[in-house]
């Protein structure tokens, strides 16, 4: 989704953000018509910007019918950004720790902007079902643990203004017991607030569970935030509760040692 003002036209940018976007939730591929439908361009402009992709690296094409995907090029510009950085060398440590400890999915998201993003994980379940989400995606704020334990860091009328940008949903993107409005959804962020963490029960997901809790600086700043996520039938409200100590440590802990990383230190710069 862009800012830019509705009913403008795109520009090559914005259209080649799109491919992208769309392409990482298609590893398979995608035919060239069903690209250009699904975001509304021309077929022959869509063609244009496929075909300079491919020339540059980043999109190459699967089979003999021509089906577009990505190639690992993209990706690996995101993993030398944050090798560059530091943070997920630090975080790998703390989140295996914590993933032993609750024996679930364990998920450092980071905050850059309006966009909340997965960056790093470690399964903690070597058996039985797995949680196991793609990671790169932006969090959906309204109905993810990850996302509530942002929103509860911000004052309301920040939170809404983010929430609004990215919507609710539509119901086959969320689960059975998600908020819908603001009224519900600032209603369970002051719980939050008031447990220090943020917790859903088949909110994000049927069946799935999670807990999170904000990322911060010495400003008070939220960069990220700690997520253990798992079936509901392991991860009930009870142990939920008694993996909240551990989760608020293990925080604490990368806050401290992120503070020395290059890409915080340069957020703290630009403040």
């Amino acid at each position: 989704m862009t800012n830019r003002e509705a009913g403008a036209p795109a520009s090559t940018v914005e259209r080649v953000v799109r491919i992208f976007e769309t392409l990482a939730q298609q590893p398979e591929g995608m035919a060239l018509a069903d690209l250009a439908d699904d975001l509304d361009v021309p077929r022959s402009g869509c063609h244009r910007l496929l075909a300079d992709l491919q020339r540059c690296g980043y999109v190459r094409q699967v089979s003999e019918r021509g089906e577009y995907a990505l190639t690992t090029k993209l990706p690996a510009l995101g993993l030398s950004f944050f090798g560059g950085a530091g943070i997920v060398d630090i975080a790998t440590p703390v989140i295996e720790r914590l993933a032993s400890t609750s024996g679930e999915l364990v998920r450092l998201a980071l905050v850059d902007g309006d966009r909340l993003t997965f960056v790093a994980k470690a399964q903690g379940a070597r058996a039985g079902l797995r949680y196991d989400p793609d990671m790169g995606i932006d969090v959906r704020l309204s109905c993810s643990a990850g996302g509530h334990a942002w929103l509860m860091s911000l004052g309301e009328e920040r939170a809404t203004e983010l929430v609004a940008r990215q919507g609710f949903g539509r119901p086959a993107e969320y689960g059975p017991k998600a908020p819908t409005t603001y009224k519900a959804l600032f209603k369970i962020l002051e719980e939050d607030r008031k447990r220090g963490w943020s917790m859903i029960v088949e909110q994000y997901a049927p069946g799935m569970t999670a807990m999170a809790a904000p990322l911060t600086n010495r400003s008070g700043e939220t960069l990220g935030v700690l997520t253990i996520a798992g079936p509901l039938m392991r991860l009930s409200a009870q142990r939920m509760q008694e993996l909240s100590r551990p989760l608020l440590a293990a925080t604490a802990e990368l806050a401290v040692a992120a503070a020395n990383t290059p890409l915080f230190q340069k957020r703290a710069r630009m403040r």
